[in-house]
């Protein structure tokens, strides 16, 4: 394989692959299909394509945080791509939306073993913190060949139809399609006629997720985030309703909705004295209608007092762009006409660097995975300040999504990032709550004290974190969850390496290094103390100091901290 060829290969390999859980993707799983349907026409073997949804992860991520809803999904997808025999194929859609491909049956009733497998996965209760969530599945199934000749999203739509009347007969239970039961949809409980009416009697409204500065405190622009208030189900979140549409031409119509909603709510808002920007999603099936930017600005133009400036298009990395040279084209429109253009979920894999180099994006929003664990994960600290340096290169403007709590938001600003979205800061309001909002909004004190962190510093940020993931793998080891023995020397750590490198004379000579010197020593010891309870016998002694441990851990956080405030 030459140079030219194994550069051209690893890019695909990975764009093949969902980040956050490692299963196949919507590409690879089309890929896998579309050749078990060959197979099957080719051999006359019987494939079931099964459609998969979690059941109250929403709840998770509503009432406790999307890091823990993360790691739920995270931890299921491994426990279900383990039930999974040779040959067959399990991907993550979206969110908690997965599929499944299980070709060489003999008879439809040959896949129900594996049905039942994959709903005790789903089932299996998963602890996170100090809490254990349990969740369920609903699955529903189509097979190939059928009567009628079938195509992959034909057959995908059919195992949705199928999933979701598995969910309404209680959930945890699986459901094979049934063509007299076909509403023509997706197989939702709305069906896309009923969404049609629903745009036209006015149901959906527009939510919207304040993007700050987190330095200042400043809002500097919203997300305009759809939702459909459902005369008997209440307000629908978008994962339950757009799925519906995404291959369906009707979501050229509902995304221009959204475009001119977003127009109207700018301009009643610059009528109250609040000058903001917001920002719309605009999917691939939109950017490649012939005439998007045409469009785009006669929406611009039923609003002429808004500046074109004040809308911005968000555009999915996740969304599959295999004509580069288009999209740029039409995009480069689209900022002709005055309208700011952010990548949506930078860093998820999608656009090879050198494609990103010909789109002229202006933002660049960070995915939120890079930002969840930051606080505990060096690794992702690592990957976070890479993904940042690379937005820098490019003289992109990033926006961390995704952010959930203050010491995420002041790991940001030392990184030199300074807006932000996120649960941590606010969630989805309606229009008429945001200024209110706006007016109540203050940032966190550790905020407005942060400054950004020179290269050369960067240890002292790092340190904080990786001083907590060597804790937690001190524990690990001691309750026997790793046969690997931490280091305890305090010059073998990074810090320390960092700290003595410059000799007697060097930082940790300096006044200002004094009391990080000595807490740093401290916490060494105390860990050499905790393994020689450990030698003696004596295991629970030893795990009963690592809370001693742990808070001076924190303290040094505390301290690394006040070289990043300002005076």
């Amino acid at each position: 394989m030459n140079q030219h060829q194994e550069r051209t290969r690893r890019p695909k390999q990975v764009v093949h692959l969902d980040k956050l859980t490692g299963l196949a993707n919507r590409a690879l799983l089309g890929d896998r299909l579309h050749n078990a349907i060959a197979q099957s026409k080719r051999w006359g073997q019987l494939i079931a394509v099964v459609r998969l949804n979690l059941d109250g992860l929403e709840a998770i991520n509503d009432h406790h945080s999307h890091n823990a809803g993360e790691q739920v999904l995270v931890s299921l997808a491994r426990g279900m791509k383990r039930t999974l025999h040779k040959g067959e194929t399990l991907a993550r859609l979206e969110g908690h939306r997965f599929a499944a491909v299980l070709p060489v049956l003999e008879k439809e009733q040959d896949c129900i073993p594996g049905l039942i497998r994959l709903l005790e996965a789903a089932a299996e209760p998963v602890r996170v913190g100090e809490s254990t969530f349990q969740l369920s599945a609903s699955i529903g199934v189509a097979f190939f060949p059928q009567e009628r000749d079938a195509d992959e999203d034909q057959l995908l739509r059919q195992a949705g139809q199928a999933m979701h009347r598995a969910r309404a007969a209680g959930k945890n239970h699986y459901h094979f399609y049934d063509p007299a039961e076909d509403t023509g949809g997706d197989g939702h409980p709305e069906s896309l006629e009923r969404i049609r009416q629903a745009l036209a009697a006015h149901e959906f409204v527009m939510y919207y997720q304040p993007k700050v500065n987190l330095s200042t405190g400043q809002i500097v622009g919203a997300e305009a985030l759809i939702r459909w208030q459902h005369p008997e189900r209440g307000l629908v979140p978008p994962a339950e309703f757009l799925p519906v549409i995404e291959d369906h031409p009707f979501a050229v119509v509902l995304g221009e909705w959204v475009i001119s909603a977003a127009l109207a709510q700018l301009e009643e808002w610059q009528d109250a004295g609040l000058g903001i920007s917001v920002s719309v999603n605009v999917g691939a099936r939109q950017l490649r209608q012939p005439g998007f930017s045409d469009r785009l600005g006669s929406l611009l133009a039923e609003h002429p007092r808004i500046n074109p400036s004040s809308l911005e298009l968000e555009i999915l990395e996740t969304d599959p762009m295999e004509d580069i040279a288009h999209l740029s084209g039409v995009l480069t429109k689209c900022r002709g006409i005055g309208v700011s253009l952010a990548l949506d979920d930078f860093g998820s894999s999608h656009f090879a660097l050198v494609d990103l180099k010909k789109l002229p994006f202006d933002i660049l929003k960070i995915d939120p995975s890079f930002v969840r664990d930051i606080l505990e994960s060096p690794d992702d600290l690592t990957i976070l300040e890479g993904v940042l340096g690379l937005a820098t290169a490019f003289r992109r403007q990033p926006v961390a999504e995704g952010v959930e709590t203050a010491e995420q938001g002041v790991i940001l600003l030392r990184l030199g990032c300074k807006l932000a979205q996120g649960y941590g800061i606010a969630r989805p309001m309606p229009a008429d709550k945001l200024p209110g909002w706006v007016t109540a909004f203050r940032p966190d004190p550790r905020w407005i004290e942060a400054l950004s962190v020179s290269v050369d510093e960067r240890p002292l940020l790092h340190a904080g974190v990786e001083h907590r993931a060597w804790a937690a793998s001190l524990e690990a080891f001691l309750k026997g969850e790793c046969e690997v023995e931490p280091r305890l020397s305090r010059y073998q750590c990074r810090f320390g390496a960092w700290l003595y490198a410059e000799g007697p004379d060097g930082r940790s000579s300096q006044p200002a290094f004094q009391p990080i010197v000595a807490l740093h020593w401290k916490i060494h010891a105390l860990a050499t103390g905790i393994m020689k309870y450990r030698t003696y016998g004596r295991n629970d002694e030893a795990l009963a100091h690592l809370r001693d441990l742990k808070d001076h851990v924190d303290k040094l956080a505390d301290l690394l901290n006040a070289f990043g405030k300002k005076n």
